[in-house]
């Protein structure tokens, strides 16, 4: 192969090398974010939805980058304790006595160093893993946030479209009121205020119907970017018991909760971080040791023989470094800092453990609330349609008219759909408790 060839490859070869690299890249981030696959004729389960939410998460995969970035940290102030080489060449003009900082310029040079103990430095990469836990409890907050808003957009929209059906029918019981009450007031058998109650009545469901057709679109748009799903494409949510209830008692939610809360983990990591740079600060005061060695090739054109009897052109030297302080107005001053900001890190963590103690408390005292004004919306319900089979009997032996059936069939609608917004307000309690807990992972796995 002629010498004009091997050049070409050897331009070519980094380029293609390079452009492997990027395309690596960009097939890793089309997997870390990949458009999700239309679900089947258009059904779509909570838990399908949260899964197309985790895989295609463009916050959660941020986050994940965020701690590969922390990792790098940690390896990096981890170098400075293992074998780092270099190596290079030098020219320079010299007139008089050849020195260039010290050194004389080295035609090849190859230098060796490694921290063996150095507390600075070693506080500096316990403070850097610190924080790489911190960053990968961000994943994990940035997941279990991905997980509930998922759910919650599910479990809204299933119930915004059921509410939607129930007005639908009270829609269509009020124009047979309207219907009937116009026909009395026709036949001086009603007031003609009465048309005007039932036409308030079906502008108030019809205002109701409008809002939640509103919502019905925000919440599908919601659901759609949340799980990448097409925006063309339609999506069916059904109304399920997706089983949030949790059977510990009170001690042991505060067991968990305290266990299992982020905000108290990362405080604790703070603390422990701040213990690291203070105990590298107070070693401070002692002597640092490191390996170095260096072997040079000097160059013979800079006089050196006119200065020295016997130059020697190759050169090698290997030892140790023992640095050791013996006034250090600057350490003095790193330990007063870590020490306060230590101290800082302790109080807030006590302060941030009582006030998680205080929010798990409240979020199961809503939870035992809520579940009491579901039950209560639960059994208003069963009165409505009790009563409304009583009201049917009684039409079917003609003591009762349609007016009095659809009314009651209006209030039945009502009772639904409070019964719905209690229920929902219940599901997402029980999911801010398990969030809160530690368990929300469980559920969904």
């Amino acid at each position: 192969m002629s010498k004009a060839k091997t050049k070409k490859i050897r331009k070519v070869v980094p380029f293609l090398a390079s452009a492997l690299v990027l395309l690596g890249a960009v097939g890793s981030v089309r997997a870390q974010v990949a458009p999700a696959q239309p679900v089947d004729n258009g059904k779509l389960t909570m838990r399908h939805a949260v899964t197309l939410a985790l895989q295609n998460s463009r916050d959660l995969v941020l986050a994940r980058v965020q701690y590969t970035v922390a990792l790098n940290q940690t390896s990096l102030d981890r170098a400075a304790f293992l074998p780092n080489i270099y190596t290079g060449s030098g020219a320079a003009y010299t007139s008089g006595f050849p020195s260039l900082g010290g050194s004389p310029p080295a035609v090849f040079q190859m230098n060796y160093d490694q921290a063996i103990f150095n507390p600075a430095l070693k506080a500096q990469q316990q403070a850097a893993e610190e924080h790489a836990k911190t960053m990968k409890l961000e994943v994990d907050r940035t997941r279990d946030d991905v997980i509930v808003r998922t759910a919650s957009a599910y479990l809204e929209l299933a119930k915004v479209r059921h509410s939607l059906e129930l007005l639908r029918g009270e829609q269509a019981s009020s124009e047979k009121i309207l219907s009937v009450t116009q026909e009395r007031v026709q036949a001086n058998q009603e007031l003609s205020i009465e048309v005007t109650r039932s036409q308030l009545t079906a502008a108030r469901i019809q205002e109701r119907i409008i809002k939640l057709e509103g919502r019905d679109e925000a919440l599908t748009q919601q659901l759609r970017n949340i799980t990448g799903l097409p925006d063309g494409e339609a999506i069916e949510v059904q109304p399920e018991d997706p089983g949030f209830e949790t059977d510990l008692q009170e001690a042991q939610i505060l067991d968990w909760g305290m266990h299992s809360d982020r905000d108290i983990q990362e405080a604790e990591n703070d603390r422990l971080a701040r213990q690291h740079i203070l105990h590298g600060a107070k070693l401070g005061y002692f002597p640092t040791l490191s390996v170095l060695g260096q072997f040079s090739v000097l160059s013979k054109s800079n006089n050196y023989l006119d200065f020295y009897k016997k130059f020697e052109r190759n050169n090698g030297s290997v030892g140790i470094q023992l640095t050791i302080p013996i006034f250090s107005s600057k350490t003095r001053a790193t330990v007063a800092l870590a020490k306060s900001e230590l101290s800082a890190s302790e109080l807030a963590l006590g302060n941030k453990r009582q006030q998680v103690r205080l929010d798990l408390l409240q979020k199961q005292r809503n939870v035992r609330e809520l579940d009491a004004t579901r039950e209560v919306a639960r059994l208003d319900l069963k009165l409505s349609q009790e009563s409304l089979q009583l009201l049917q009997a009684k039409f079917d032996e003609g003591r009762a008219n349609l007016r009095d059936i659809e009314n009651a069939r209006l209030d039945e609608n009502d009772k639904w759909v409070a019964f719905l917004d209690a229920d929902f307000a219940r599901q997402q309690g029980q999911l801010t408790l398990l969030q809160a807990t530690g368990q929300l992972a469980k559920v969904f796995q």
